[in-house]
């Protein structure tokens, strides 16, 4: 009997990959998942706008009143929220901090205070007073060891319920889960995560004194593949071992001998200069006690850092005495000083947010209620986001050509109008870029003393290069839309 022909397997078709992302747009708002792609395109379309002309209202932003109203189209769909809107500049982000060893993930809330405008709803209080209204925004930022924004990982956005006052009153008897102090261990979660989705770095989660909570210490500690926390104590806390002579933390850890000293270059504050402090250095690996009230909690190792100003500082400046706590292991003084400068960093993230509220002006939108508020401050957040991170690679990276972050005809628009020349074939360095633009149009001086231009004059130059770069597309016959705009103002 003739042996049974097997028919060859059908070849298995291979997915192509998908096509690398043609601008920022498509890399910070590519993943995001909507219902149509139209909304897609009008997302990219408002970012693309925001950035050009950041600290502008919407109107002003779109440029007509059809892209204007497209743009309430917009935030009104029920399909558009936060979250949402987020979810491809979170895949974004994680991409970018694969490629760095270390990882800070910095977190902070910050008000958002609308009350100038009562007619919007949805609002909650910000304070005892009854008319100061707004939303509270809590963020959490992944930044290099350079204090390189890399973007965000989770944002949280919420309003308090007016009706619900007093709960501070109540903060011992509620779980964790109940209180507003449960954005910090939400906050890393998110981080968490980023760390199993790179198991080969190291995610350190990083807040101020409002983060010093108990709770945060445990969650770290019982999950083994948890990010590490690094925070700035605030509780008089006590330690769990009995034969210690003292049982108070922070008295035993400026007892201890002193292993060292830093100096330390604090950034400018309102109205006082940057500085340079010197500081001593203590630290110790301690058990501390579970709260009185949580015993259930149990005990937490972790190490302990004083870092502690032994200059004296301008008059009408309080000295420098940072305690921090760690369950990163820190058994010498250079990792105690790599503590201290990491948690130095964790000041970026208020520039980040006075750019957002400076530069980008959320504070002004006017939209009528929250939903609205949160959809557009989506797309403001990344836009921010992207401010700062030129700020930054500006001066850590000043040789990359400036194509990473200008269109062709923006930088030879900046050229003309800074040298009266036609603009040459190569374009500039980043870094020649950006001190143009601060120099000319943002009111940067570029004295010796002043360094690399910051966030402030960033934002105040990029509105301005995009009327000169309309001007000159119009004056040389040139489109100056972007794709995604240009595509749905034709349909």
């Amino acid at each position: 009997m003739p042996e049974k022909r097997r028919l060859a397997p059908l070849p298995v078709a291979v997915p192509e990959p998908p096509a690398p992302p043609r601008n920022w747009l498509e890399e910070e708002f590519g993943g995001v998942v909507l219902p149509d792609e139209r909304l897609k395109g009008r997302l990219q379309s408002l970012a693309a706008d925001f950035f050009a002309r950041p600290g502008m209202n919407l109107p002003q932003a779109c440029g007509s009143r059809a892209k204007t109203k497209a743009a309430y189209r917009f935030l009104d769909h029920k399909a558009v929220n936060l979250n949402t809107l987020l979810a491809g500049h979170y895949q974004a982000t994680r991409l970018r901090a694969a490629q760095e060893p270390v990882l800070l993930a910095v977190q902070d809330t910050t008000e958002l205070n609308y009350s100038a405008h009562p007619a919007t709803e949805m609002l909650g209080p910000l304070t005892d007073k009854p008319k100061v209204v707004g939303l509270l925004l809590h963020e959490t930022i992944a930044y290099n060891l350079k204090g390189t924004p890399l973007g965000l990982l989770a944002t949280q956005c919420w309003a308090r319920d007016p009706d619900q006052p007093g709960k501070k009153k109540q903060r011992y008897e509620l779980p964790i889960e109940a209180k507003e102090s449960s954005k910090w261990l939400v906050s890393h979660a998110a981080a968490s995560q980023l760390q199993e989705q790179c198991p080969g770095n190291l995610v350190v989660s990083v807040g101020d004194r409002e983060a010093d909570v108990y709770e945060l210490f445990v969650q770290a500690q019982q999950r083994p593949k948890a990010a590490k926390v690094l925070v700035r104590a605030r509780q008089a806390r006590r330690l769990a071992e009995e034969s210690a002579e003292q049982t108070e933390l922070w008295q035993t850890v400026r007892q201890s001998p002193k292993a060292g000293e830093i100096e330390l270059r604090v950034p400018r504050q309102k109205n006082r200069p940057v500085r340079t402090a010197q500081l001593e250095v203590h630290f110790l690996e301690v058990t501390l006690r579970a709260p009185k009230r949580k015993p259930e909690l149990g005990k937490v190792r972790c190490w302990a850092i004083c870092a502690r100003e032994i200059t004296v500082p301008p008059a009408g400046v309080e000295p420098i005495e940072w305690l921090l706590l760690t369950n990163v292991p820190v058994r010498t003084l250079a990792a105690a000083l790599e503590k201290i400068q990491w948690y130095a960093l964790r000041f970026q993230i208020e520039v980040y947010h006075r750019v957002l509220k400076s530069g980008c002006k959320i504070e002004q939108r006017q939209l009528g209620n929250a939903e609205r508020i949160e959809a557009c401050l989506a797309i403001d957040l990344v836009v921010a986001w992207r401010i700062a991170h030129l700020t930054k690679l500006g001066r850590e990276v000043p040789d990359l050509p400036c194509t990473v972050y200008f269109e062709e005809v923006q930088w030879q628009a900046m050229l003309v109008y800074a040298t009266r020349q036609l603009p040459p074939a190569k374009p500039p360095s980043l870094r020649e870029m950006v001190r143009l633009m601060a120099m000319r149009l943002g009111g940067f001086l570029g004295r010796k003393s002043d360094g690399e231009p910051g966030a402030t004059v960033i934002w105040r130059g990029l509105q301005r290069l995009d009327d000169i770069t309309q001007m000159y597309c119009a004056m040389r016959g040139l489109p100056w839309v972007p794709p995604t705009a240009r595509e749905l103002d034709s349909s």
